[in-house]
């Protein structure tokens, strides 16, 4: 189970990876605030949860949430088929993921630079 798991977090993280811009912001705060605002509402969206709008950035996030989601239900079919609670395991799996190659193990130095 745990394999299928990485195997689909992998699946979204190439999806990202290749068609979102968002993931490109030049300070580490920056993508770990986006990471956690477009993450956490597209698995708010996926599990039929609800989604906070209250804020700005909180409906900035949202509109890119709600276009992953798509995307992901489009593309991914296996979706579809998964309990809520396994779809929430999946996200967390991505949202680990994406603050690690983008943020915590990225060797681009500009994210920390305090003068940038």
């Amino acid at each position: 189970m745990e394999a299928l798991r990485k195997e689909r977090v992998e699946q979204l993280v190439d999806y990202i990876m290749k068609k979102c811009l968002w993931q490109f912001h030049s300070r580490a705060w920056d993508r770990r605030n986006q990471n956690e605002g477009i993450l956490t509402k597209t698995r708010q969206i996926l599990c039929d949860e609800p989604v906070n709008l209250e804020t700005p950035a909180e409906r900035c996030y949202w509109v890119d949430a709600v276009l992953l989601a798509e995307a992901f239900k489009e593309k991914y079919a296996w979706l579809d088929g998964l309990p809520k609670e396994e779809i929430a395991a999946v996200m967390k799996g991505l949202h680990e993921r994406m603050d690690f190659l983008t943020i915590d193990g990225s060797l681009n130095k500009e994210l920390t630079d305090q003068h940038y």
